[in-house]
Order: C-alpha cells, then sequence, then structure tokens
C-alpha cells in the first residue's frame, strides 16, 4: 500500500483551508463561524482539505470547535490522527519548506509544485467622519479613521499594509516569520507583534505614535511603474526604531523622536471612542482637527479669534455641539452660509 497521501489539486482550496485552521485558531465570531459552515457545506473537498491540513499542521485541538458549526465534521477527525506522525516526518523532511510550494501527487507518486497564488488586494476605506474596524485574517486589527483608505495584501511570506490616505491604528498579531509592513509615501514602518497609529497628514508629513513594542522604519524604494508596490524586504534591526511611549513625525529630509506621556497617547487617539480632546490648542489647530470628520468648512474671520485656546472634549462630526460651546465658553459666534461654511468671530 502507497504511504503517499494525496493532497487537493485545486490550491485555491488549499489556501483557503489554510485561513480556516489561522482563524479556528483565533477563535470565530458568530459571522465567520457561519461562514465556515457554508464553506464546508459546499463540497466535500473543502472537509477534506480542512482536516488534512489539521493534521499536517497540528491543529486537530482546534477543529473541536466544529462541534457547533458542523457536528458531523468533528467525528471525521479520528480519520486523520494516523497522519499526525507522517506529516512531522514530511515536515522535518522539506525543512520548512512546505509554505514555498504546494505540491500535489499523482496515482504515479511524482510530486507537481503548483505555483504561488497572487492573493488579490483588498481595499478598505472610510468617508468624511465615518470610522471602522476591521479584522484581518492573521488575528491583526485596523481601526480607521475618517476619510481613510488602505490597501492589505497577505501571503504566505509577508503582511502588507499601503495607507493611501488618512489615519489608521494597527494592532499587530505576532508572526515572527512574516512581519506586518505599512508603506505609507517613502516610508515602511515594520513590526512583528505590536501596536502603533500612523498618520498621512495634510502636508504629507507622517505622524507615527506606538503605543506597545516597537516598529523599525526605512525608505521604501519599492515603486513600480503604474503605481504598483515590489514586495517589501525584512528592515535590518539597525533601522530606526520607535518604542512604545514614542512619537515621531517623518519628513522627507529629517525625523525627531519625542517621548508621549499616556495621556497624551490617550488624548491622540480619543478619536477611536469617537471624541477630540483639547487642551489648549489654538482655535486655528482646533477647528482644522474638526474639520476632518465633517463636510463643512469653518472660516475664522478675525485673528483674534484664531489664537483663543480651547480645552475640553467634542464628539467628532458634532458641529453644533461645537458651535453652541465656541459660543458659551469661548465668546466665538458663528453664522452659517448655506450647508457648507460657517463663519466664527469673537464677540
Amino acid at each position: 500500500m502507497s504511504n503517499v497521501h494525496e493532497l487537493p489539486v485545486s490550491s485555491t482550496v488549499f489556501d483557503e483551508a489554510s485561513a480556516w485552521i489561522a482563524r479556528l485558531d483565533n477563535g470565530l465570531s458568530t459571522a465567520q463561524a457561519e461562514a465556515l459552515r457554508q464553506w464546508l457545506i459546499a463540497s466535500p473537498k473543502h472537509k477534506e482539505v480542512l482536516f488534512e491540513m489539521a493534521a499536517l499542521w497540528d491543529r486537530m485541538e482546534g477543529l473541536s470547535r466544529l462541534s457547533d458549526i458542523c457536528p458531523h465534521s468533528v467525528n471525521q477527525s479520528n480519520r486523520y490522527r494516523w497522519f499526525l506522525p507522517a506529516a512531522s516526518l514530511l515536515i522535518v523532511i522539506l525543512g520548512g519548506m512546505w509554505g514555498t510550494y504546494h505540491a500535489y501527487y499523482s496515482d504515479s507518486q511524482i510530486e507537481r509544485p503548483v505555483a504561488e497564488v497572487r492573493n488579490p488586494v483588498d481595499f478598505y476605506e472610510t468617508a468624511i467622519g465615518e470610522q471602522s474596524t476591521i479584522h484581518l485574517p492573521d488575528g491583526s486589527q485596523l481601526v480607521l479613521n475618517t476619510n481613510t483608505r488602505v490597501q492589505v495584501k497577505f501571503t504566505d511570506r509577508y503582511r502588507l499594509l499601503k495607507l493611501d490616505r488618512g489615519e489608521l491604528h494597527v494592532v499587530v498579531a505576532p508572526d515572527e516569520f512574516r512581519p506586518l509592513s505599512v508603506i505609507a509615501g517613502d516610508r515602511i514602518i515594520q513590526a512583528i507583534g505590536t501596536a502603533f497609529n500612523i498618520e498621512i497628514r495634510e502636508d504629507h508629513e507622517i505622524e507615527l505614535v506606538v503605543t506597545d513594542g516597537k516598529v523599525l522604519i526605512g525608505i521604501y524604494e519599492g515603486h513600480q511603474p503604474g503605481g504598483g508596490h515590489s514586495v517589501p524586504v525584512i528592515l535590518p534591526p539597525s533601522s530606526m526604531t520607535v518604542s512604545a511611549g514614542e512619537e515621531t513625525v517623518l519628513t522627507s529630509a529629517e525625523y525627531e523622536l519625542d517621548t508621549i506621556e499616556t495621556d497624551e497617547i490617550a488624548v491622540k487617539l480619543s478619536w477611536r471612542e469617537g471624541n477630540l480632546i483639547f487642551r489648549g490648542e489654538t482655535l486655528e489647530d482646533a477647528v482644522a482637527e474638526i474639520g476632518r470628520y465633517t463636510a463643512v468648512e469653518f472660516v475664522i474671520l478675525d485673528e483674534e479669534s484664531k489664537n483663543v485656546r480651547v480645552a475640553g472634549m467634542f464628539k467628532a462630526g458634532d458641529v453644533n455641539g461645537l458651535l453652541v460651546a465656541l459660543e458659551k465658553n469661548f465668546n466665538v459666534t458663528n453664522r452659517r452660509i448655506g450647508d457648507k461654511q460657517i463663519l466664527l468671530r469673537g464677540r
């Protein structure tokens, strides 16, 4: 009897099964559990490949969670337990090369490598005044602030985000073999497992705040004709490092690294709860920040009012609440010009 186990011919099914194994390890949401159930019943091959993958990577304990999703699936797990010793031996022999090639075997036992499938790029975008939380397949989390657009591409070799505009908070799931890279302008910010906030400002400078762990920063030279991007290289340890509790503003020529207190981090990231906190900023700076969350244009008519110091917490996008607070607490009156413009003036 042959000891060669036939793997699925379709690399697409193989990739989908691998993704589901990762999601099972991280825990499934209700929506994900339903999506997995639908995927399993769509084809008998899906169930077969899922258990083969689980056995190969010793994830049978994770598949016990399938009992609530597809009860008959778990019962089949015993069918593959014989595969665990052989799988372990195979991993040793291949020396970790399994992730490079997806192979299948014919009846003649000839190995046929399958070309790497190029994963499509996912786009996530928020409108002005909108925020969104994205859970990625590897367990990482993205929180998009107002008017933000990000491209996401994951393969078995790298995790790549490209921030086209706006502001993004990233909580990176650890994976020492696949650092997560964020491209913003001509910079690349790279992390293995950490959390950080990155914003492309109107002046095209890049503001980075690290809230957990550390990140490496390098110059990104991977732009290709037509706006494409090459696979990012792994940055060396000698690269510029920004650690938790530090922030920097990256310009085309230089950077400054500053320590930032915990309460200041909370202020900078208050947008994630839908709030904007000001602690003595000028009215000119405050309305510039508030303007990111609304299509309304604020125009300050007198120079004196531009320098009025504003303190307090405001709901992002709550224009009426802002106007009431400015008039009541800071003696700044307002006049609307249609639906798109508000004139501000001191009393």
